[in-house]
């Protein structure tokens, strides 16, 4: 084969991206070369193309950004021990030093060291990409290549979900984004007894619903949607779980959350604000919990087992599809507020 892939890389600290061609990547003795078959685009990915003032605090241009994906692996490296040419893989994007407190007991997903994909080192939006050993997770090979390409932020959502304790429960999404659809998915499989979903896209509210919410709220129309909350469930819901980050979804999740609640936050603010601790989390009794990617490997075989067992269908999230080298066309469809999109895949050809 050729040694030169194309590529979109961030070639300069400015708004956009370029679809280059650079040189086929070498994995390093514990990394494999994996020719991508599908990737997909995330949130972050479009603070990077856009680049807002998170993405200048973090990015080095030149790179190649984008980390969800999966593809068949080509090459490994000397060191790789359980990783094979021919496997098909999707990528875990937190790559753990392997060394610290947390990834000796159990807490790879919050190395002291972490270095995520396609941020701190180059990404998968490439014909091929070097991916850690340690980050591979093997698919069976009749797995649709766009449903193996989101697996990644699919598993955020089970993460939230399964260390919230849903069951039975009363519980708000807040939020309408992919992995807030996902979220709803999940907490339908694992026996949520009423599923609020408040955002403000009918679009992704929609698909929401389709995914399990048992009530949409869109609040942009309707004001008074904290009052309703609390008043349907004598008190407020059992679980809040935050896919949004924003202050005032932070504050309306802990006003509808009832007292001795969960709190379980998902989303990333674009700016530090204020916060009524006391109000909020002491005078409630709340637990919170912070998310931060998947557990590895847990959430991995979790997410395995609703999707092999059909308790999950994450079909309707995927609204996109586009061959790669129309990256272009595909982040621009990602981003506009004019059209509406959820996940959006990215196909090789």
């Amino acid at each position: 084969m050729s040694n030169k892939m194309l590529a979109a890389m961030k070639t300069k600290p400015s708004a956009g991206a370029e679809l280059v061609e650079i040189d086929i990547p070498k994995p390093k003795p514990d990394e494999v070369l994996i020719k991508i078959k599908a990737c997909s685009i995330c949130g972050t990915d479009k603070h990077i193309f856009e680049w807002d003032n998170w993405a200048q605090s973090r990015i080095k241009p030149p790179m190649v950004f984008g980390h969800e994906c999966c593809g068949e692996v080509i090459e490994v490296g000397g060191a790789v021990r359980n990783i094979k040419i021919g496997d098909f893989i999707s990528a875990e994007t937190h790559i753990p030093c392997l060394h610290c407190y947390q990834c000796r007991t159990g807490d790879m997903h919050l190395c002291r060291n972490l270095v995520i994909l396609g941020v701190d080192t180059n990404g998968i939006f490439a014909e091929y990409a070097v991916i850690p050993e340690v980050c591979c997770w093997k698919n069976a090979p009749s797995l649709p290549i766009d449903i193996a390409s989101v697996q990644e932020p699919f598993g955020n959502a089970v993460y939230t979900v399964m260390e919230s304790n849903v069951g039975a429960k009363k519980i708000a999404v807040v939020g309408d984004g992919p992995i807030a659809a996902f979220a709803c998915g999940v907490a339908k499989a694992v026996g949520a007894a009423r599923i609020y979903n408040l955002g403000m896209m009918p679009f992704n509210l929609d698909i929401c619903k389709i995914m399990g919410a048992d009530i949409s709220i869109n609040v942009v129309n309707e004001k008074k949607y904290c009052e309703r909350i609390i008043d349907e469930t004598n008190g407020g819901v059992d679980v809040v779980l935050d896919m949004a980050g924003n202050k005032n979804a932070v504050n309306d999740g802990f006003t509808i959350l009832r007292r001795m609640g969960t709190f379980t936050s998902f989303g990333i603010a674009p700016a530090p604000f204020e916060f009524d601790m006391a109000k909020n989390i002491v005078f409630k009794g709340a637990t919170v919990i912070g998310i931060n990617g998947r557990r590895m490997f847990e959430t991995w075989y979790q997410l395995r087992n609703l999707l092999d067992n059909g308790k999950v269908d994450i079909r309707p999230v995927i609204t996109h599809h586009f061959p790669f080298k129309d990256f272009m066309k595909a982040m621009e469809t990602a981003i506009s507020p004019e059209i509406p999109s959820a996940k959006v895949v990215l196909l090789m050809e």
